[in-house]
């Protein structure tokens, strides 16, 4: 037996980040990149390294330090064992059994490395499909469950700090609104998460840092100030998802210009509330330069991406040109698939 399961890399639109506040976003998969993980029947159950993401063996200790200096000590090894020991714990407290042969995981992805893509999340997602496949257990556990169990392995595994955003737009796919009201989630456990259709999404680009590091990274204190009330992030967050709540009327009536308009007032509020800092010097150099040509740009994540709609052909090229001259990728996006629910 022999299961491949995919997962795409994704970009908020709006709202973000309000999902890890009780707020809305809208979000779509970006169809260019991806994460595979492949389930194979084996004798011993097996994780396999990434002979690039998970290197073992070097011609020198010099190389070893090399490498670890680029690419950091967090490849996807550590995501699939996580992933597995979770779900093995998820599974036994909802009295669901795991009967099944024994197999060798291995995984790749040509998801951007830290530029906020949810590189990380797609394989912790892959994987959980692809136990969810190999065990037969689409018809036991709803859709709605799986975003959360990708959370907690992140949160409670891996001490990675982060909002739902990222794992339901992976586990459902396409484009997505998604509310994540404050009741809804303390109650029955998630929110309202309404599939847009992506045809109604205008043209979109992303840029991205070539060659991100992993240092220098500042840390916000925003997450302290909303903890202890404080007015402005609490009315920032409001503001973000009415940033949400706005856009998809505009996609519904496929107004391109109010969803340009509130991607720049979404960037400008995040500016605003985070800071230079935190946001760091490429994302500002990247939204300057979209603004430069006329270009509506927002962050897709926390890190060095920015999305935004594309203009005219001489726009774009002029600011892919630009983009490369300063170092940076740009690509038209291809928004990926809605995910079913189902081997």
């Amino acid at each position: 037996m022999r299961l491949v399961t995919e997962v795409h890399a994704r970009a908020g639109l709006l709202g973000n980040p309000s999902d890890g506040y009780y707020g809305k976003t809208i979000a779509c998969l970006v169809g260019n990149y991806h994460a595979t993980v492949t389930l194979e029947e084996s004798d011993y159950l097996r994780l396999q390294p990434h002979p690039q993401f998970d290197p073992l063996e070097f011609q020198h200790i010099g190389e070893l330090a090399a490498i670890f200096a680029d690419q950091g000590y967090y490849g996807g090894l550590r995501l699939l064992s996580a992933t597995c020991k979770h779900f093995v714990e998820a599974c036994a407290a909802r009295g669901i059994p795991l009967d099944g042969p024994n197999f060798t995981v291995s995984y790749d992805t040509n998801i951007p490395r830290q530029v906020g893509m949810a590189g990380s999340s797609a394989i912790v997602i892959a994987m959980l499909r692809g136990l969810m496949g190999w065990y037969g257990l689409y018809d036991k556990l709803p859709q709605h469950a799986l975003p959360n169990i990708a959370l907690e392995t992140e949160f409670q595994e891996l001490g990675i700090t982060a909002g739902m955003m990222d794992r339901v737009i992976q586990v459902y796919g396409g484009a997505l609104y998604m509310d994540f009201n404050r009741e809804l989630l303390t109650g029955r456990g998630y929110g309202v998460y309404e599939p847009l259709d992506p045809a109604l999404l205008p043209p979109l680009y992303i840029a991205y840092v070539e060659d991100p590091t992993e240092s220098g990274a500042i840390h916000s204190d925003v997450r302290r100030r909303w903890n202890e009330g404080d007015p402005e992030v609490v009315a920032a967050m409001h503001e973000f998802a009415g940033y949400a709540e706005a856009g998809r009327e505009a996609l519904l009536t496929r107004d391109h210009g109010t969803v340009a308009r509130l991607m720049n007032a979404n960037f400008a509020l995040r500016r605003k509330i985070f800071g230079d800092a935190v946001l760091g010097p490429d994302n500002l150099r990247m939204t300057g330069l979209a603004q430069r040509y006329g270009l509506p740009a927002t962050t897709t994540g926390s890190g060095g991406a920015i999305i935004g709609l594309l203009g005219d052909e001489p726009q774009n090229a002029s600011f892919a040109d630009a983009l490369a001259a300063d170092g940076y990728r740009f690509v038209r996006v291809a928004v990926g698939p809605p995910y079913g629910w189902g081997a």
